[in-house]
């Protein structure tokens, strides 16, 4: 390591050390410095360590944290990203923050990165394997239309060409270009074949070798299924890792079996079961045997953020993520589990962690949950008017909302509700706003 790199990481070190002893932290400023001083300081933080990388559109947080739960069962010396903090600087600041590796020993990374980042960083962390879990439409203002997103991937991973790709086998935009990388597949396959025809309103249905629209054996939601072109031989590859039963789709978990080997996880949704077999797919992939995965993932938590469950004053309320069409629909979905009469907040923001463009809950199926037991509805954010609006349009009584300017006036709404159950909806920043007032005011702890 060269004087500059050394003087990186100790200036690195040494934010990071103000930033937890004066301050509540920070989770890339300590990577801002360092790389400051040394732009290829990355390079010789990651050199020892065999780095895994999952991308894509929904589902990196979990599946990281699923993924480390299930290496740290046969393996020593893991480190991660669990804040989420998942472009450049931010993985600087994990290796930073990193115990000291014992000498002549390696260390695994498994790392979240968002897709924008991810040209920035595999050039110094020379990854083993790339897990990607979806691409489906998210802030175009950002990164525009599938394909783009899409290309973001393919780029990094022929930085890598020795990087194996975990991929989702399901999704018919990962088996759609040659790479030079070996790749695996994993996907769902519990049900017999049948027929069955995606949403008119999906992305992605168009076979990329004739231009045919696709048709499915199978479909777990969007685009994902076991898909063929019925004009030329394109269709899902084989699995070598698969989803091989569905035993139980709880509100608070999911229990389901991949290649045969039963697994429980304490989150719900399909969306979910497949973070879990991409997180099984790294595991096996690195030879972590199906009894240890199945252990680790009952150790594991629940994501900041993501089914949060928490108590406000006797009232029990679950906090969910929302940004995008996609992942929105799943966790209505989700919510529409919940039979007991529940008051739904939705907070939408549009910052440009959120994505500054809100149209797409225009495209989000809130029609569904007209039909749920709603008592009340609670709206709030940056563009508090523009959900209010999609709310009544899909058919919710005017007379049951309220839009509030602040959190603590949603906090003192969910305190004053005549549910017992509240379901709160949230875009990212907006979900991390909230979590700030959560705090501080003694419901969540840190």
């Amino acid at each position: 390591m060269s004087l500059k790199s050394i003087l990186a990481r100790s200036a690195g070190k040494l934010t990071r050390w103000g930033l937890t002893t004066f301050t509540r932290g920070g989770s890339s400023l300590p990577g801002k410095v360092a790389t400051t001083i040394d732009p290829n300081i990355l390079s010789h933080l990651a050199n020892d360590y065999h780095v895994i990388i999952i991308t894509g559109t929904n589902g990196k947080t979990l599946t990281t944290a699923l993924t480390v739960q299930a290496l740290q069962t046969t393996f020593d010396h893991i480190i991660t990203n669990p804040t989420g903090s998942n472009m450049a600087q931010g993985i600087v600041s994990t290796f930073l923050s990193a115990p000291a590796l014992p000498k002549g020993h390696k260390g695994i990374a498994v790392l979240e990165v968002d897709e924008g980042s991810l040209k920035h960083v595999v050039k110094h962390l020379q990854p083993i394997a790339f897990v990607h879990t979806n691409v489906f439409r998210d802030q175009m203002d950002r990164y525009g239309e599938i394909y783009s997103i899409y290309q973001l991937m393919t780029d990094a991973a022929k930085q890598a060409p020795e990087a194996t790709i975990i991929a989702n086998g399901d999704s018919p935009l990962f088996n759609s270009i040659e790479l030079p990388n070996p790749r695996i597949y994993f996907g769902f396959d519990h049900e017999s074949d049948h027929d069955v025809t995606p949403h008119y309103n999906t992305d992605g249905l168009l076979c990329p070798h004739c231009h045919k629209i696709l048709q499915y054996h199978a479909l777990t939601y969007a685009n994902l299924g076991k898909y063929y072109c019925p004009s030329c031989d394109f269709k899902r590859p084989e699995l070598t890792d698969k989803v091989t039963q569905l035993d139980e789709l709880a509100l608070t978990h999911s229990r389901f079996a991949i290649n045969g080997h039963p697994f429980r996880i304490p989150v719900a949704g399909l969306y979910n079961i497949y973070n879990a077999l991409a997180a099984y797919s790294v595991a096996s992939f690195l030879g972590v045997k199906p009894d240890d995965i199945a252990q680790g993932f009952a150790r594991a938590g629940r994501v900041f953020g993501r089914q949060e469950i928490f108590e406000i004053d006797g009232k029990k309320v679950l906090l969910n993520l929302v940004k995008n069409p996609v992942g929105l629909n799943q966790v209505l979905e989700l919510i529409g589990l919940d039979k007991n009469p529940f008051t739904l907040v939705s907070i939408l923001n549009n910052r440009y962690a959120d994505g500054t463009d809100v149209s797409w809950i225009w495209d989000g199926n809130y029609e569904q949950i007209v039909d749920f037991p709603i008592e009340q509805v609670i709206t709030s954010g940056m563009r508090a008017d523009e959900m209010t609006l999609r709310l009544k349009v899909a058919g919710i009584n005017p007379a049951i909302m309220a839009q509030v300017e602040s959190h603590d006036e949603i906090i003192q709404r969910i305190q004053q509700a005549d549910t017992e159950y509240v379901h709160i909806l949230a875009t990212y920043t907006a979900m991390l706003d909230l979590r700030e007032t959560l705090i501080k005011r003694g419901y969540l702890k840190k």
